[in-house]
């Protein structure tokens, strides 16, 4: 990822919080182009429960409420593309009460709160490990695929058990296995097959990566994919991110000089 940026405080270049209303900000964004794709890492939950003086969990379900919202606006503005990062490989190292909790927020989020998105034209899609989650949250995944599979409005990938080095091993041993089989030659593999055995394949990389609570790194999340995608680094907790938040962060992309390494 080629530039860094803070939103709202001196690091970087300054997206001013005051720069206008929502309708306002929307016609703003209109004028530029649109990113295809737009990853999140939704970061926060927890502390803003903290802040709020609730248990941890109570901050991930306000989290999936949150995503919910900002895919459906996401939709609104006209972006096809949409990765949230969910729960990662890493996760698993919480406390089990925790990471239990997480698992019955996932059922809820498929069973009720994506509801809503079948309707709204979104296709679902989960990336990540799938071999590592409880029946039932598999049983969860695989309806609301079903589902949404013919819908074409926005793509949403959910990463769920997703690590991005987790990924490209996985691939690697993919394409190892070809050329023991000598289906294809191990000089010949290029970035292209690497690619195609990604979660991500046939989805354009994404263009733009919003982090929200202010943290600033990536996470192990779609680290191939995002080799030249732009960073945006928002202070907000996610359950308060918001439409708006979301609109300052593409006209803050929109104001970048995308060279791809080219002068």
């Amino acid at each position: 990822m080629r530039v860094f940026s803070r939103l709202f405080s001196g690091a970087g270049r300054r997206v001013d919080s005051r720069a206008g209303d929502t309708d306002s900000l929307k016609v703003q964004v209109g004028r530029g182009k649109l990113p295809l794709h737009v990853a999140i890492i939704m970061d926060g939950n927890g502390r803003w429960a903290q802040r709020q003086g609730l248990p941890r969990l109570s901050g991930h379900a306000a989290g999936s409420k949150k995503a919910e919202e900002i895919v459906k606006f996401a939709q609104d503005i006209g972006i096809k593309h949409m990765t949230l990062y969910v729960f990662s490989t890493e996760n698993w190292r919480r406390p089990e009460d925790e990471v239990k909790g997480l698992m019955g927020l996932l059922v809820e989020m498929f069973e009720k709160r994506l509801q809503d998105l079948v309707d709204y034209g979104a296709r679902i899609k989960v990336i990540g490990r799938k071999d590592r989650l409880p029946q039932h949250v598999l049983r969860a995944i695989i309806r609301i695929e079903e589902r949404t599979r013919a819908n074409a409005e926005i793509l949403v990938n959910l990463a769920i058990d997703y690590g991005g080095r987790d990924e490209i091993r996985r691939a690697a041993q993919e394409l190892a296995k070809k050329a023991v089989l000598g289906e294809i030659l191990p000089e010949a593999i290029c970035e292209e097959h690497v690619s195609s055995h990604l979660d991500t394949t046939g989805v354009p990389d994404p263009d733009l990566v919003i982090r929200t609570g202010g943290e600033m790194r990536i996470s192990n999340f779609l680290i191939w994919q995002s080799a030249y995608a732009e960073l945006v680094v928002s202070p907000v907790l996610w359950p308060d991110f918001s439409g708006r938040d979301l609109l300052l962060a593409i006209l803050e992309y929109q104001r970048r000089d995308r060279r791809f390494g080219s002068l």
